[in-house]
């Protein structure tokens, strides 16, 4: 029976829900930009290695390379994306 309870994920879950609230509280106890943001940005770092690695089971296949390859390609799309959008309708397209 232990073998069949996924205790990994379990924990996965609970350790988002608690840098969830973490992010939060960020905004209640009204900090500083520089704190909140450094807070922000390691809750983000964290949460999103632990979506990929327990949820998305990126160490669990044997081609790493084609697994890493897409998420290069996810990354480099998303920034594209992102700052794209800066471009032309902040810092204008003229």
């Amino acid at each position: 029976m232990k073998k069949l309870f996924p205790i990994q994920h379990v924990m996965g879950y609970v350790f988002s829900l608690i840098l969830s609230a973490v992010a939060l509280s960020v905004v209640f106890w009204d900090m500083s930009v520089g704190v909140g943001m450094t807070i922000l940005l390691v809750c983000a770092a964290i949460q999103m290695s632990v979506q990929l690695f327990l949820f998305m089971h990126i160490g669990e296949n044997r081609s790493k390379g084609a697994l890493y390859a897409n998420l290069v390609y996810a990354l480099f799309v998303g920034l594209v994306t992102v700052f794209g959008t800066l471009l032309t309708m902040i810092w204008g397209y003229q």
